[in-house]
């Protein structure tokens, strides 16, 4: 399996396994790590209550091991313009607490059994404690952002929520709907994935001291970003590893989404493929002989690498949305982050 671009042939899951031991992320983890530990304080303290379960809940999804990309672009996007007000630490873990709200309620909506390689909350304290501790870290996310005083910023986040939200019904709507097309899901990926990307990025740069062009730089490449990262995780359902994603392969199929492998597959495909994939989408007791069959469609197809593919257009589109700033290790190291985007999932 591989793509093509800039005039080279890649195997790009191939790449994605073989991505050197010292990343971006490694470094972006790096540059970030005192404000970063400032938000992590702040994340355990904001996830606190006095009801038992909402701790314990909002804990074991905070602290199962993500690598808080999204608070983390909002910390350096305003370490780039380094003329913060110190509100970028609010905005840095009410990203993280809405990112993190959404996957609980995701979980449920998907009837997710893993997340991040474990059981899924809701699999431990149910779908109704699930849905409400998620309620209650949005609650906290806005407090959070209303205590910076900042009106734009909080209109530019309460905005992305909204948006989150028509992206995830879009996404149920069109869960298993043979007709979807690839503008569609282009719809729903922008709405549910990278519009939070965008906002962390652009009040990130608000807090920073960014002027409007610094902000419009800073959002647009966190809206590419977001597009990119999506793309790679929707290829990699179907052509990586469980650990990799924190869930087996095939997820996706079962669920009944319609992301662009399967959309692409849908429209190039014979009658009997066509037939074979709508079997197997949105039956959660799809064997895994299905899932092989229907990743082998794919293949012939080279419907993997050119999902792929396009993430790499949306991530050359983010690094160029930085060629209006001036040169900076941060600017280098952010356009670093985003060719790491296309090879690997994080």
């Amino acid at each position: 399996m591989s793509a093509c671009w800039d005039g080279y042939t890649v195997s790009v899951l191939t790449q994605i396994k073989e991505a050197p031991a010292a990343t971006p992320i490694d470094r972006l983890l790096n540059a970030t790590a005192d404000d970063m530990a400032k938000v992590n304080a702040l994340i355990l303290s904001r996830a606190d209550s006095h009801v038992e379960m909402v701790p314990e809940l909002a804990r074991y999804l905070i602290e199962s091991g993500g690598k808080r990309l999204r608070p983390m672009l909002t910390v350096a996007a305003a370490q780039l313009f380094a003329n913060g007000n110190g509100s970028a630490i609010n905005f840095a873990a009410a990203v993280e607490f809405m990112h993190n709200a959404t996957l609980l309620h995701d979980d449920v909506v998907d009837e997710s059994d893993m997340r991040r390689g474990k059981p899924a909350a809701r699999m431990v304290w149910g779908n109704k404690a699930s849905i409400l501790v998620g309620d209650f870290l949005l609650g906290q996310a806005f407090m959070m952002m209303v205590e910076t005083r900042d009106i734009d910023s909080l209109g530019v986040l309460s905005a992305a929520s909204a948006v989150m939200a028509e992206g995830e019904v879009f996404q149920l709507a069109k869960t298993g709907d043979l007709t979807t097309s690839p503008e569609d899901y282009a719809a729903v990926i922008r709405a549910k994935t990278a519009v939070l990307f965008e906002a962390a990025c652009e009040v990130g740069a608000m807090a920073g001291g960014a002027d409007e062009a610094g902000r419009k730089a800073l959002a647009q490449y966190g809206l590419e970003l977001g597009n990119a990262f999506q793309l790679v995780d929707d290829a990699l359902d179907y052509g990586g590893q469980a650990g990799t994603l924190g869930k087996n392969t095939g997820d996706d199929l079962r669920e009944g989404k319609m992301t662009l492998p399967i959309i692409l597959a849908l429209a190039e495909g014979t009658e009997v493929e066509r037939d074979t994939i709508a079997k197997a989408l949105g039956d959660p007791e799809a064997t895994v002989e299905q899932v092989a069959d229907v990743v082998a469609i794919l293949t012939r197809l080279e419907t993997l690498p050119r999902t792929l593919a396009k993430a790499h257009e949306h991530a050359r589109a983010a690094q160029q949305a930085l060629e209006v700033l001036p040169v900076s290790d941060m600017r280098a190291l952010l356009s670093d982050v985003v060719e790491f985007s296309v090879l690997r999932a994080y």
